[in-house]
């Protein structure tokens, strides 16, 4: 089981704990948070067959890593993951739907895809990242994945530009060797797209740069979500060990 909790002082109690979703309820926690924040927050047309539930096929076949206020019960901030091995059994992960990932394949059964990721508007600080996380790399320690893959996105509301930006800065520090370059099924069309734009890299992506993930190719137009995403790449040899550090001094794994 995984368990690891953060808090002012050793004597408090803690404010936020991370753990896997295991029950329904649980899962169904992490399902309502998404829809608040995907649906309700950002607009998304999410295929969902419950109202103010984001449910799609991928779910039951995920782990589903929870942060939780400890105060209130609420679960503020989670991520699904998704194996090698059960991508494999239902044919292929989420980045499937949105890259032509040809040249990754000889990576998959070593490979955890990880996606869905969400904060409560109340808690978007570096601690419930953190946690997310501290979650993620005891998940890794446990079973011993080599690499992490994922969609990274980027808003829209501009048009685009600010993607485009974003790719445009990444690209010459951030890219992929060409062996693991995929191909986006809906680019975005950067060649209509103002490159020049000052927009800031988002934190979240920021950090996989930071820790040494790279960027596989130009960004693809998810229309459902309105959003630029970025297929991110992290093998595990080229963590940076002090970020590899900081996440696992705080993890539990019972």
């Amino acid at each position: 089981m995984l368990h690891t909790r953060t808090g002012a002082a050793e004597h408090r109690q803690p404010r936020l704990t991370v753990a896997l979703a295991r029950t329904e309820q649980e899962v169904r926690e992490a399902q309502k948070l998404r829809w608040q924040v995907f649906a309700e927050e950002l607009g998304a047309r999410l295929p969902s067959t419950e109202p103010g539930v984001d449910i799609d096929l991928f779910d039951r076949h995920c782990d589903h890593l929870l942060v939780r206020d400890s105060a209130s019960g609420e679960v503020v901030g989670t991520y699904r993951i998704l194996t090698g091995e059960s991508a494999k059994r239902i044919g292929g992960f989420y980045s499937d739907d949105e890259f032509d990932l040809t040249r990754l394949h000889h990576l998959r059964e070593r490979s955890m895809e990880i996606g869905r990721s969400c904060v409560h508007p109340d808690h978007r600080n570096g601690g419930t990242i953190a946690m997310l996380w501290a979650g993620l790399a005891a998940y890794i320690q446990t079973h011993h994945y080599e690499y992490l893959i994922g969609c990274a996105s980027v808003g829209m509301a501009d048009g685009g530009h600010g993607a485009a930006s974003i790719y445009n800065a990444l690209r010459g520090s951030s890219m992929s060797p060409v062996e693991y370059r995929v191909f986006p099924r809906c680019p975005l069309p950067l060649d209509r797209l103002d490159i020049t734009v000052d927009a800031p890299v988002p934190a979240l992506i920021k950090g996989y740069v930071r820790c040494g993930a790279w960027v596989c190719g130009e960004p693809a137009w998810d229309p459902d979500f309105n959003t630029a995403d970025l297929l991110m790449l992290m093998p595990l040899s080229r963590l940076d060990s002090r970020y590899a550090r900081h996440f696992l001094k705080h993890v539990k794994i019972d």
